[in-house]
């Protein structure tokens, strides 16, 4: 029975990522913990701790299919440790070599090690999922490189930008995160295994060896000491996961900002079947758009509980790790999600350059005020000319005439400008600065 939005039958479709959900199954968590057990005892054969029939057996049954994974969970109402695993281990050997599974190892080495694992499988598929975001970024900002819409500022007509440049910013933002996912490899695919407050007392001086291996096995970097009570790492995938977030939301909240009815300029996918209303039927909702809004904010929400679960007591204790079973799981799922409808959006966005264009003039030519500014500025001075720029602009916004009239109208203006100099100047497809060009440079920088 599901009691969370991510394993519900009703809500699932708009919280999870189904192939996320997978890397952090029970199934798939028990058979890291599994792997874990098999390389630590292939690891043990080689140096004569255990023999090697007996890592042969560990590894032919580590298998999480084997197991009663039900009865491993009904075990944790007794036990926080690797124990119910190990009890329903047991039971599938066909010998005695079962007794010797997790021989010198703590419970918190085969758990911390199995979420790297799955962790590493949760980056990868996370690297996947952004550089198709990235790619369709690019996409589209070459597309419309050349596209001029008006570009805002506190939510208010600025000056002319064209729509590939804003999308193009968009990339940049993602490229930074991709870089921040390769280089947070080193320091986040570390094992771990050290026994019970880290210094491998029980492995009477094969530890090192033992590490060596065990890893190189894994395919996980060798621990320069034990991380037991250090999840600095953990806090900082869940960190850049949230960075992530952050950017997506963003995208998502642009692209439903410029769906307004007022505005139009962009709007995300539509087809028919798509019902944005029980009672007006006319509606066409950015839902898609609000639903990886709504799911970056889950995600964003996890990263203070990472970092406040780096205060681990002494050597070691649970109160750390307990939290980052749900945190980790959590915020992965939630953004391989919101990544997915991400993709979606932008690899069918709907654009409309007609309304770009339209609302070029909400403003009857007040959003080009800048380059009269400068303009004017070249006869008069600077001061002087937004002074008179700002008064012309102000009465335009009450007389509803157009700013070209009323600049006219200032002997000031006229003695210097006609009417085909100020169209000239005021024309926001000759205002757009190196939109283009910028795009070229991300473009460009794609391909270092």
């Amino acid at each position: 029975m599901a009691s969370s939005s991510i394993d519900s039958r009703v809500f699932g479709v708009l919280f999870a990522s189904e192939e996320m959900k997978k890397i952090f199954s029970d199934e798939n968590r028990v058979q890291k913990w599994l792997d874990t057990e098999a390389a630590l005892a292939r690891a043990q054969a080689k140096l004569g701790i255990i023999t090697e029939h007996q890592a042969k057996q560990i590894t032919k049954f580590a298998k999480a299919q084997l197991l009663d994974i039900d009865a491993i969970g009904e075990n944790y109402k007794s036990s926080i440790t690797i124990v119910p695993l190990l009890k329903e281990f047991k039971k599938v050997f066909d010998d005695d070599s079962g007794e010797f599974v997790h021989w010198g190892a703590t419970s918190q080495d085969i758990m911390d090690n199995g979420m790297v694992l799955q962790i590493r499988e949760a980056h990868t598929l996370l690297a996947k999922l952004l550089t198709k975001t990235y790619n369709e970024c690019l996409k589209i900002a070459q597309k419309y490189k050349n596209t001029v819409m008006a570009g805002r500022t506190h939510v208010i007509h600025a000056l002319p930008i064209t729509f590939g440049f804003k999308v193009a910013m968009w990339a940049q933002e993602i490229k930074r995160s991709l870089e921040r996912l390769e280089e947070i490899k080193s320091r986040l695919f570390v094992g771990q295994l050290s026994g019970a407050v880290g210094t491998m007392a029980s492995q009477e001086g094969k530890g090192f060896a033992m590490q060596e291996l065990m890893f190189a096995d894994l395919g996980l970097n060798v621990p320069v000491i034990s991380w037991h009570p250090s999840r600095d790492h953990i806090a900082e995938f869940v960190s850049l996961e949230a960075i992530i977030a952050g950017t997506i939301g963003r995208i998502a909240r642009e692209i439903l900002s410029l769906q307004r009815t007022e505005i139009c300029e962009v709007e995300e996918p539509f087809f028919m079947g798509k019902v944005g209303s029980s009672t007006m039927p006319h509606k066409r909702n950015p839902q898609v758009c609000e639903s990886v809004i709504a799911l970056t904010r889950i995600v964003r929400a996890q990263a203070p509980l990472a970092v406040e679960v780096m205060g681990c007591e002494n050597e070691r204790d649970w109160c750390c790790e307990a939290v980052e079973w749900d945190i980790v799981p959590h915020a992965s799922v939630c953004l391989a999600a919101a990544l997915e409808k991400q993709n979606d959006i932008l690899e069918n966005l709907i654009v409309y350059p007609e309304n770009m264009k339209r609302n070029l003039d909400a403003l009857k030519g007040a959003m080009l005020s800048e380059a009269v500014m400068l303009h004017l500025g070249e006869k008069l001075g600077r001061l002087s000319a937004h002074e008179i720029v700002y008064e012309v602009c102000m009465k335009a916004f009450t007389d509803g005439k157009p700013v070209i009239d009323d600049l006219l109208e200032r002997d000031e203006v006229a003695k210097y400008f006609t009417r085909a100099d100020l169209e000239k100047i005021m024309n926001p497809e000759l205002y757009v600065g190196e939109s283009a060009a910028f795009v070229d440079r991300v473009l460009a920088d794609s391909k270092k």
